[in-house]
């Protein structure tokens, strides 16, 4: 089975790319991350495209912000929209949406981004992530929770922790709340792997960002025991960032039992020619939502 995840930034924008992906990646079970679209107008753009690709669809949108989808062929079951009491801003956001594919609960989810630290989408943040841990704890012991994690889980998952000092995303708390996450048993299937490399999921559009591989990894694949027992391949599709009007995130991508492509690296294909020495660049500015 292959797993992958995506923050698309606006379906309907990233429309022909989707597209073309699905049909060179074939992933069995795509998660979807702002999609940008309710969820009548989400059906309207995608249903009969994605039908015809044997693809079955849950979404869970709203205009023009947030929204998450799950696209399943191995079946699509038991699906909740949301997280049952968790937390808003201050109504509840299309962020989060879950289903059983194949056995495996997935678990599709956009943190909210956080701001500033301190602030009140801050503590909003940090308060979706508890809520968040409660709906996997209570689940069943096959799952995957995989999207927009919002954090940059350590210092070797940004291109210069300098750089984002005083910035969210990597902050104390922050990790904190996803160790919290993890310590249900889920693996970061994708640093399990290549626990040494440069593996980075998002570039800021600004400042040739993606050209020099300055980026954060922040899209994240976290599995349950046996489902990450099951892993062949973990790795990041930075082909899908290149070109004329991408996302500003890579899809991440997990095989389980056999690997398609083979074991073929973390990121695919690599950077050309990476900035490295940390210090020699900087922020094009805060980061805004991610």
């Amino acid at each position: 089975m292959r797993i992958a995840t995506w923050n698309v930034n606006s379906v309907k924008q990233r429309l022909p790319r989707l597209l073309s992906w699905l049909e060179e990646r074939a992933p069995d079970v795509l998660c979807l991350q702002e999609t940008k679209l309710a969820d009548e107008a989400f059906a309207a753009l995608l249903d009969e495209q994605l039908s015809g690709r044997g693809y079955q669809v849950a979404v869970h949108g709203e205009t023009a912000w947030n929204g998450v989808a799950i696209l399943s062929r191995v079946g699509l079951e038991d699906v909740v929209a949301g997280i049952p009491g968790g937390p808003g801003f201050p109504h509840p956001e299309a962020r989060a949406l879950s289903a059983t594919c194949g056995e495996i609960r997935i678990v599709s989810v956009y943190v909210p981004n956080g701001r500033e630290v301190g602030s009140e989408h801050y503590e909003y943040k940090l308060a979706w992530l508890a809520a968040l841990k409660q709906l996997v704890a209570a689940g069943p012991e096959a799952t995957v929770v995989c999207g927009d994690i919002n954090i940059a889980p350590t210092d070797d998952d940004v291109f210069d922790p300098g750089a984002y000092v005083g910035q969210t995303h990597v902050t104390e708390a922050e990790r904190r709340a996803l160790a919290e996450l993890q310590s249900l048993g889920l693996h970061d299937v994708v640093r399990d792997r290549w626990p040494e490399e440069r593996v980075f999921t998002y570039w800021d559009y600004r400042a040739g960002m993606f050209h020099q591989d300055l980026g954060m990894r922040i899209d994240l694949v976290l599995a349950s025991e046996p489902v990450a027992g099951r892993v062949e391949a973990a790795w990041v599709d930075r082909q899908a960032r290149k070109g004329k009007g991408p996302s500003d995130h890579a899809p991440v991508i997990v095989d389980l039992d056999e690997a398609p492509d083979g074991d073929i690296g973390p990121v695919v294909p690599p950077p050309s020619n990476p900035v490295t020495r940390r210090g020699a660049k900087r922020l094009p500015q805060s980061p805004d939502e991610s």
